[in-house]
Formats: C-alpha cells, structure tokens, sequence
C-alpha cells in the first residue's frame, strides 16, 4: 500500500507539472513519456470533461509509476486524503496597528511613558560629540 500511495502522489505531482509547463508551451522539453501522457491525456479530452480526462490520465500515469517502482499485480486503488478547505492553512495578511503619535514635547523625544526605552534625539548625541571634539582640541594645544 506505501508503493500505491507514494505511486499515487507522484502521478498527481508530475501531471500538474507538466500540464502547466504544456500551457507555458514548454512540452517539447518534457521527457518522451511525459509527451505521450500529455497526447493520451489531449485524446481524452476530446470525449470526456477536464475532470474525468484529467483522472483517467492520473489513473494511466499511477499503474506505470505502481510497476516501476516495484509493485506486482494491479495496482490497488488508492483513496484520496479528504482535503480540507484550502483557507484553512492560508494566514490573512494583517497591517500592524498605526504608532500613535506622542502627545508631548518629552515623550516626541522618547523620555516620557512608562515601560518605555529611554532614547536620546540624534541632535543631542551630536551636540556631545562636537562638544568632545572641540574640548580635546582646545586643551591639547
């Protein structure tokens, strides 16, 4: 039953991928057997709806991988997970809140409000620095 299922999944991959690589015109890159699924898979389209040619060829794909990676006999049939709704695992995509903008002079800088990191403006960092500068210059002369 693991080969089914593992044959299973392989088939559902790799004819999703090679149907969307034929819609991006891309099928003549596809290896040989790939092309004769897509072709068997276009003739069936011709007598049945996208569904039922898209299982029927799924079907075909899943025998030949069930025989290759060694499974004897026909292949068992294999029961679909039940899918879930696809919303399900997909996370709404919120903005963060909106910073409310400080109410006073002190708390604008960043002193004020408690739980609050303490920050110094960038102009009052500077104004040390030139400060510094100058001292060290004038009483090393």
């Amino acid at each position: 039953m693991m080969i089914a299922r593992r044959a299973d999944t392989r088939a559902r991959a790799d004819f999703a991928t090679w149907k969307m690589i034929a819609k991006l015109n891309g099928a003549s890159s596809l290896p040989a057997s790939a092309q004769n699924f897509l072709a068997s898979y276009k003739a069936l389209l011709k007598d049945m709806s996208e569904a039922d040619a898209t299982e029927a060829t799924i079907r075909q794909m899943y025998a030949t991988y069930y025989k290759e990676m060694g499974g004897a006999g026909t292949p068992p049939e294999v029961r679909p997970a039940p899918t879930a709704p696809v919303a399900d695992n997909v996370t709404a995509f919120r903005r963060p809140a909106a910073r409310s903008k400080p109410s006073s002079f002190r708390a604008s800088f960043g002193f004020g409000g408690q739980g609050q990191q303490q920050r110094l403006p960038v102009a009052l960092i500077f104004t040390c620095l030139v400060i510094v500068y100058v001292g060290i210059r004038y009483f090393w002369r």
